[in-house]
C-alpha cells in the first residue's frame, strides 16, 4: 500500500515538474516574443525631424498634410519650421547654405536650376501637382469675365509677382501675348510659352500710371486684390481656397504660358534620405494626402 501512494505521489510530482517547465518555457518564449516586439517598437520610433522648404502657395496645405502624417502612424517625425518662400528665394537660401531635407518648387525652372546648381538629387525629381493661373478681384466687386485684352487696353489696375515669384513668371508670359510685358534677352522677340518671364519689363507708361504693381510673393500679390489695391491680382486657383476675400473674375487662357507643375526633390545634403523619401511617396501615394492636396485647390500631377 505505502508503495502504490510513493508511485502516486512521484507521478503528481512529475506531472508538476513538467507543467513547471511548460509555464517556464511559455513566459521564456512569451518575455522573448515581447523583447522582440519592445525592439521593433524602438526601431519603428527612431525620431527624425525633416526640414521641409515649400512654394509659398503650399502653406496652408502642407500644413494640414504634415499632420495628417504624423497622425497616419509616423508618430516618431516632427518637422521643424517649414520654410514658405518663393521658389527663387527657396534656390537662394540653399546656395547660401541653409539646410533642408526636401525642395518643392511652384515651377519646373525653378527646380532645374536647383538641379544644375547641385541644391538637390535629380534622380529623386517628381512632379506633384498641377495648377492654374487665374485673376482675381476682392471679394463682391462687379467684375466678371475679365480678359487680357481687357488688361492690355487699360481697364484696370493689376499687381503680378516680381522675377522671384514663379505666378509672377508664369503671368508675364501669358501679359507678353497681349504686349503688357516685354520679354528681353534671349526671350526677345518671343512671347507666351516660350519665354521665362523673368528678365523683361512692363509696359512704361503702365507702370507710371500705377495700372501694373510688382511684389515679391504670391500671397503679398492676393492681399493687393484683397484689400482693393488693385483690380486684378494674377495667383494660382490655391490662392483662392488658401486666403480667400478674393473671386476669380477670369481664368488665364493655358496656352498663353508654360504648363504650371510643383516638382519636388530630395536635396544632395539631406541627412533623413529614407524618411524624407517616405514622407514623399506618403505625399503622393496615400488617400488622405490626396484628399488634403485636392480640397486646397491642387491637382495631382
Amino acid at each position: 500500500m505505502k508503495k502504490q501512494v510513493r508511485l502516486a505521489l512521484s507521478a503528481v510530482l512529475a506531472l508538476s515538474l513538467v507543467g513547471a517547465f511548460a509555464m517556464f518555457g511559455c513566459s521564456s518564449n512569451n518575455t522573448t516574443t515581447e523583447k522582440k516586439d519592445d525592439t521593433a517598437k524602438t526601431e519603428q520610433a527612431e525620431p527624425v525631424e525633416l526640414q521641409v522648404f515649400a512654394a509659398n502657395s503650399l502653406s496652408k496645405a502642407m500644413e494640414d498634410i504634415q499632420k495628417a502624417y504624423i497622425e497616419d502612424g509616423h508618430d516618431n517625425v516632427t518637422f521643424k519650421d517649414t520654410q514658405y518662400k518663393s521658389s527663387g528665394e527657396l534656390n537662394e537660401m540653399l546656395g547660401a547654405g541653409s539646410y533642408a531635407d526636401l525642395l518643392i518648387s511652384a515651377s519646373k525652372g525653378s527646380m532645374d536650376t536647383a538641379v544644375s546648381k547641385g541644391y538637390v538629387d535629380g534622380s529623386t525629381r517628381v512632379d506633384m501637382f498641377k495648377n492654374d493661373l487665374v485673376m482675381v478681384s476682392k471679394e463682391g466687386a462687379e467684375m466678371k469675365d475679365v480678359t487680357l485684352q481687357d488688361i492690355a487696353d487699360g481697364k484696370y489696375t493689376i499687381c503680378v509677382g516680381d522675377d522671384s515669384v514663379p505666378a509672377g513668371n508664369y503671368a508675364a508670359q501669358s501679359l507678353s501675348t497681349v504686349g503688357v510685358y516685354a520679354p528681353a534677352g534671349d526671350d526677345a522677340g518671343k512671347t507666351g510659352k516660350d519665354i521665362t518671364g523673368k528678365g523683361g519689363s512692363y509696359n512704361t507708361d503702365m507702370v507710371k500710371d500705377g495700372k501694373v504693381v510688382l511684389d515679391t510673393s504670391v500671397g503679398n500679390v492676393c492681399k493687393h486684390a484683397q484689400s482693393g489695391d488693385v483690380d486684378i491680382a494674377f495667383v494660382y486657383t490655391s490662392d483662392v481656397y488658401r486666403f480667400g476675400g478674393v473671386q476669380v473674375v477670369g481664368t488665364v487662357p493655358a496656352d498663353t504660358h508654360k504648363n504650371i507643375v510643383y516638382p519636388g526633390a530630395i536635396t544632395k545634403d539631406c541627412t533623413n534620405v529614407e524618411a524624407t523619401q517616405e514622407f514623399l511617396d506618403w505625399c503622393l501615394n496615400s488617400e488622405k494626402a490626396q484628399k488634403i492636396w485636392q480640397d486646397w485647390g491642387f491637382e495631382l500631377a
